[in-house]
């Protein structure tokens, strides 16, 4: 373990992505709470700081990867003449390991040797402790703990505006009944091969508007997106509210906030709806929810994570490397309608969501 006196100058490497972030918030808030003298710089993608601008005591250094060389420069002038006391690397991937290359520090903790992958161990040389089968958010947990932070509960303060929850309340007054519960979906992953099936979100959005909830659909303004929102809405023969690509990130937030359940496959909007304790139903056939889940929701986890893990690798998760994902195109099919719809059920039931209605 890193010596725990009273840092003065920390940095934190985190570049992405969304879902990643909203998990390093809560280490970072914890630090913040342990050490609040210590200034604190956070490096950070572009667009995951669209997301966590106005974050309270927390300098922000951009780190736009589509820049190529030119970022790994600008990194360099930023921090010319400068020294941390510690670099809290929390990120394996090679652009971020190159990135903290040029970020002076005294010391530089960086995740235990079984999870350093593409030369992470070359840029660090202090070391989190070593955890059984921990979920990401865990991982981030490791390194608060490193510099002195005792065990904590994952919370978060996340930075929005009066403007932007107004947006949200704006958008969500479209509905005639305002006192109906909201039920949102956030059908897209990054990659198309991790999202469901629209005409089974189009029967969960029939169950939702059944039991009496309003139905939002949300998402960026990438095509694909797009297209899949519209195939929802095509299958849907009563009124759903399409916001897809009509929102900035914190606006985003602050729909997920004022929502009373949310359904989404393994994509950075169920994250940030933990953040702001929303329940999630989350949708998982390529890597673990147990490891990606959405943190404080992970036993309403709909999955056929581990049936597949075993039909391709012939072991189970505890049996392979920590994280093993799962490959296909159409693993999401096998994860049916009336899975979901019980585990909706469910989650309404324990979380006494329509008890006010």
């Amino acid at each position: 373990m890193v010596q725990t006196n009273q840092y003065q100058d920390i940095c934190i490497l985190r570049l992405s992505a969304i879902g990643d972030v909203c998990h390093a918030v809560s280490a970072v808030q914890a630090i913040q709470r342990h050490h609040p003298k210590a200034k604190i710089t956070w490096v950070l993608g572009k667009v995951e700081a669209m997301l966590l601008a106005d974050l309270p005591g927390i300098k922000f250094v951009i780190f736009d990867k589509k820049q190529g060389k030119v970022a790994y420069k600008k990194l360099k002038a930023e921090f010319k003449g400068k020294k941390f006391d510690v670099l809290l690397h929390m990120q394996v991937a090679l652009r971020a390991n190159i990135a903290a290359a040029y970020i002076p520090a005294k010391v530089k903790v960086g995740f235990d040797w079984s999870r350093c992958k593409e030369g992470h161990a070359i840029f660090t040389n202090k070391r989190i402790a070593s955890q059984s089968e921990p979920h990401v958010l865990e991982g981030f947990q490791g390194f608060a703990k490193a510099i002195g932070v005792p065990h904590y509960e994952p919370s978060w303060q996340m930075p929005y505006s009066e403007a932007d929850l107004d947006f949200a309340n704006k958008k969500l007054n479209h509905f005639d009944d305002i006192n109906k519960k909201i039920f949102v979906i956030s059908a897209a992953a990054s990659k198309k091969e991790r999202n469901w099936l629209p005409e089974r979100y189009a029967a969960l959005a029939q169950h939702a508007y059944k039991k009496g909830f309003k139905v939002i659909l949300t998402g960026g303004p990438v095509d694909m997106e797009k297209q899949l929102a519209n195939d929802i809405k095509a299958h849907c023969d009563f009124e759903v509210l399409n916001l897809v690509g009509k929102t900035n990130l914190k606006q985003l937030l602050c729909i997920l906030k004022q929502a009373d359940l949310v359904l989404a496959p393994d994509t950075g909007p169920a994250h940030m709806a933990v953040t702001v304790d929303t329940p999630v139903i989350g949708l998982y056939a390529h890597s673990n929810p147990k490891r990606t889940g959405p943190y404080q929701y992970q036993e309403y986890a709909v999955e056929v994570y581990h049936k597949n893990l075993k039909a391709q690798f012939g072991k189970t998760a505890a049996q392979l490397p920590w994280g093993k994902r799962c490959k296909g195109k159409n693993l999401m099919s096998q994860i049916q309608i009336e899975e979901v719809v019980n585990m909706f059920d469910r989650i309404v039931s324990d979380k006494a969501i329509l008890e006010s209605v």
